[in-house]
């Protein structure tokens, strides 16, 4: 045989395959297309000179290598499917004379076409979107539209050289599967697993530990850094709870609505039950990876979408006045006030405090510093102080204190006690405090206290700094304040430079300079997101294609039988919608409640990026979960016909 031979029956193949080919080849050219974008944006030296256009570019590298991941998973999982289909074709070549190594030829050539059309056609359309996805970008930043069509070759050579990779690993597994099998193995392929599965009530239960173990710890959670901690521990029990869910609770389900004889012995519950009784370990699997890519459409787009969304919510959590500045040298409030009085600044509102905060441990009423400090220790608090004077100046309050008695704030709400102890120093709570005037994101449990003057201050200082040495707080002096006329980039600008010849160590930060940053900070989440949530989306829509096309093609002879003993199309009709709906929207149901159960969790992780409109985040989770039902349902539609067709012929 010829290499011509191979080359052209590898072309007649694909053409005779379109029906699972096109739409494998239509992913890769998307995916190799999304790849090379995100790598391009991530080297466009456009950015570079956009506010916050370096942190993004840092952020769009990180998306790429994290992209690049998922995109192999991805192709490796779906064109799985594609050799399943063929492998009944396989045992015929090879039945009829071609020996394995013809046949990996012809596989060969297959995954050269494949690779060849990707990389042609996707590249092509990545180069013609880049441009557009920069203008977006731009836009977003508020940056200055470039002329010119920026292509990178670095970025085609190593999205080239990752899609060549991936496609020789997929033909070497390929041809490992057709390799090790017999003839007969190939031909009976589709056949496989028609013995009915057994139920297997430990995995079942497990997968419903899992789940509770998983849902616990996003409810049971407090404190944003624990849920940090912890979130991945959740995800890894949803997802093995939920494939021994799919895999062996659903088998234990049918096999209980088949002992309901009222249920069970009816013609559209009967063929529907049976049909997905029979080979559920493979729907199963890919039920579940449905049901888990769902989830993380839903979660990624949903939280990012809200970061953009509340942008202005974050800015001004973080930022309650349009200018800060702070320091450890507590000539910062003169040296500040006197600037402003200098310059004719048009301040409207100004407030000022020093304030002490260092981390501590818990135990009961006694906060003390552990010899052994870990982030991971139980009872970890972040433990503030700020003086009497600062704290009636702030609330306008005139309350009087003695040496030993303190006023008390607390996070955790359980906290009510009527005296505490301090690194060693006891003192009684005279009032318990409602709120704080020192705003706080409470991302461990916190608690604050008013402490009679800055002696008493400076004294809790001294022990915490001999506690901790080099890694001890500092007393930090804070100055905010808010103009009513004037160009607020023209005060920043001028009053750091003043302060930088001034001789004291400092800081400012000014909210209009802040949110420039945030853009690109959460613009970079947010892009990032649509572009593995687009990833994951077309996963999940190719898994329900494959799903049904495969399924349809083992249905096919069943339905026959169906038909011969005297069902009526419209009776099959109805029970092929019924199996489909069972099980397609199967993963739909169970991805919007782990999404519902996942929420306590990620709000408080959120709260670490100073998102806390609660409201927002429900709001942009609902929208989402509804535009991604009606995509799910259309796919379903469509795929349900596709399925009809085949097991109709």
């Amino acid at each position: 045989m010829t290499n011509g031979f191979y080359s052209r029956l590898a072309a007649d193949n694909i053409r005779r395959n379109r029906q699972t080919y096109l739409p494998y080849i239509i992913t890769c050219i998307i995916t190799t297309a999304m790849l090379y974008i995100i790598r391009s944006l991530a080297m466009n030296e456009g950015l570079d000179s956009m506010s916050g256009g370096a942190a993004l570019k840092e952020i769009l590298a990180l998306g790429s290598h994290i992209t690049r991941i998922f995109a192999f998973i991805f192709l490796f999982y779906t064109n799985s499917f594609l050799v399943k289909r063929r492998k009944k074709e396989f045992g015929l070549f090879n039945i009829l004379g071609m020996e394995k190594r013809h046949i990996a030829k012809v596989l060969f050539m297959e995954t050269l076409y494949t690779a060849a059309i990707s990389l042609v056609l996707g590249m092509g359309l990545g180069i013609l979107l880049d441009k557009l996805m920069f203008l977006s970008l731009t836009k977003m930043l508020g940056g200055n539209v470039q002329l010119g069509f920026y292509v990178s070759g670095e970025s085609i050579t190593v999205i080239a050289v990752f899609m060549l990779i991936a496609f020789l690993l997929i033909y070497l597994n390929a041809l490992r599967q057709i390799h090790f099998a017999k003839p007969i193995e190939l031909l009976g392929s589709s056949n496989a697993g028609e013995k009915e599965p057994k139920t297997k009530w430990f995995m079942a239960i497990l997968g419903v530990l899992l789940l509770a173990i998983g849902y616990n710890i996003s409810i049971m959670t407090k404190q944003p850094l624990q849920a940090l901690a912890l979130f991945f521990v959740a995800v890894l029990c949803v997802i093995a709870g939920t494939y021994l869910l799919f895999t062996a609770g659903s088998i234990a389900l049918l096999k209980m609505l088949k002992k309901n004889k009222r249920y069970y012995y009816k013609i559209n519950h009967f063929t529907t039950v049976s049909g997905m009784m029979y080979r559920m370990k493979q729907n199963a699997v890919g039920l579940a990876n449905i049901c888990i890519l769902s989830t993380m459409v839903l979660v990624m787009i949903s939280t990012t979408s809200c970061f953009i969304a509340g942008l202005d919510d974050i800015i001004n959590t973080r930022y309650s006045h349009e200018f800060t500045v702070y320091s450890v040298d507590e000539k910062i409030h003169e040296e500040t006030e006197r600037y402003l009085t200098d310059n004719n600044a048009d301040v409207e509102t100004s407030e000022k405090y020093a304030s002490l905060v260092f981390t501590v441990k818990r135990e009961g009423n006694n906060f003390y510093i552990p010899e052994n400090y870990s982030m991971e220790m139980q009872g970890i608090c972040e433990f503030g102080i700020i003086t009497l004077e600062d704290y009636n100046r702030l609330t306008g309050g005139q309350i009087e204190l003695s040496d030993d008695s303190v006023l008390l704030w607390s996070g955790n709400k359980s906290v009510d006690f009527n005296e505490l102890t301090l690194m060693d120093c006891n003192y009684s709570v005279a009032e318990r405090l409602s709120d704080f005037p020192i705003g706080s994101l409470d991302i461990v449990d916190t608690a604050c206290i008013v402490v009679k003057d800055e002696a008493v201050m400076r004294e809790l200082y001294e022990k915490q700094n001999a506690l901790y040495g080099k890694n001890a707080s500092q007393i930090r002096y804070y100055y905010y304040f808010d103009i009513g006329e004037g160009d607020e980039e023209a005060l920043f600008n001028d009053m750091y430079g003043y302060f930088k010849n001034s001789g004291i160590s400092f800081g400012i930060d000014a909210k209009y300079n802040a949110y420039e940053n945030a853009i690109s900070l959460y613009g970079g989440l947010f892009f990032i997101g649509v572009f593995l949530g687009t990833l994951f989306m077309m996963q999940t829509i190719l898994i329900i294609y494959y799903k049904q096309v495969s399924e349809g093609y083992d249905d096919k002879k069943r339905f026959e039988i169906m038909r011969n003993v005297g069902m009526t199309r419209a009776e099959v009709k109805k029970s092929i919608h019924s199996q489909i709906v069972t099980v397609f929207f199967l993963p739909l149901i169970t991805a919007g409640i782990h999404t519902g159960f996942s929420f306590p969790l990620i709000s408080r992780i959120m709260v670490m990026f100073h998102m806390t409109n609660t409201g927002l985040f429900i709001i942009c989770l609902l929208i989402c979960f509804a535009a991604f039902a009606l995509i799910y349902a259309l796919v379903y539609g469509i795929t349900a016909r596709t399925y009809y067709k085949i097991v109709s012929k």
